[in-house]
Parts: C-alpha cells; structure tokens; sequence
C-alpha cells in the first residue's frame, strides 16, 4: 500500500509540474499577444523591429498558422522537425528626383529623341527611358535583414534571473527599408 502511495505521489507531483508549465507557456504567449511589434531605428540609423516569441504546439500552429504550414509542406519539411519560425515584412521608399537628359537615336535615317534616367546608391540601383509617352525602368534594391534571438532575463531589484521572455530582434541593413512586421513562433511538443 505504501508502495502505491509514493507512486500516487510521485505522479501526482509530475502532473503538477507539467502543468505548471504549460501555465507559464500560456501567460508567455498572452503577453506577447498584447504586446504589438515594436519598430525603432538603431545608433547607424538602421530600421529595427522587436517581438516577444509565440510558444504553440504542433496542433495549435496547424489551426492557426495554415498557410505557413502549406509553406513548410513545400519545401518538403515535416512539422514535428521544425523548431522555430520567424516572418518578417517589410517596405521600401524611395524619394526620388530624376534628370532627364536627350539621347538621339537614328533608326532608318529617321531621327528619334529619347529622355534616358539613371542613378541609384549602395542599397538601389534604377535606369531607365522615356519614350515617346512609355516609360521603362529597372529598380533594383538590396536588403539584408539580421534576426537576434535572445533571452529577456526576470529582475529583482538589481538582481538578474531566470528567462522571462525569449525576444526577436530583426535589424535592416537598407535605409529605405522600413520593417513593418515580424513574428517568432516556437514549436514545443
């Protein structure tokens, strides 16, 4: 009997602690659900968004996260092997003001003006011509986007411990680009 009784509390006391768990998993998802992504630019004058991660089981990621497990489907990829999953958006301006300068063009002995544009920066690159009332351009813009991933430790006092948050930070290389969204999502088993 006394057998039973320390197994009893045994499991007793692992249902407990998973379940305690699971508790602080859903209070780590809801306040990253009340927190809305917060956008900054950096010291170098670099476009930045934060969030705090989304914990989601399998089953949960499946019910509200469709579409990205129809991406992950096919790349060929198995739910129960991802670990995580960040999304980020983002959206480039480009105040622009273009020269024009005339280019003669002589096709058949008949003679043509065409407006030729040009120009761009480290980060963009455009041309293009005006013809007659058609315009052609070609914008080419570069982007590199960095995604830190670290622990937000508990405080007391001055005192620093434990993990309270785990937190993305998504930095843009491109001065034009402003990040608008990111999301982290973790998948636990």
């Amino acid at each position: 009997m006394a057998i039973y009784a320390i197994a009893a509390t045994a499991v007793g006391v692992w249902r407990i602690g998973g379940l305690r768990r699971e508790n602080r998993r859903l209070e780590s998802n809801q306040h990253a659900l009340m927190n809305s992504v917060e956008t900054y630019r950096t010291r170098a004058g670099e476009s930045a968004a934060a969030v705090e991660r989304l914990t989601l089981r399998c089953e949960e990621f499946r019910r509200t996260h469709s579409e990205d497990l129809a991406r992950i489907r096919d790349l060929g990829l198995r739910l129960r092997r991802v670990e995580s999953m960040a999304v980020a958006a983002s959206q480039s301006r480009y105040d622009l003001r273009i020269g024009l300068r005339d280019t003669v063009i002589v096709r058949d002995t008949l003679r043509d003006t065409v407006h030729v544009f040009d120009g761009g920066d480290a980060w963009s690159r455009f041309e293009g011509r005006i013809e007659g009332d058609t315009l052609e351009y070609t914008l080419q813009t570069v982007d590199t986007i960095r995604q830190i991933v670290h622990r937000v430790p508990r405080r007391f006092l001055f005192v620093r411990y434990g993990t309270k948050a785990i937190r993305q930070e998504m930095v843009s290389s491109n001065p034009h680009t402003q990040l608008v969204y990111t999301e982290y999502i973790e998948l636990t088993r």
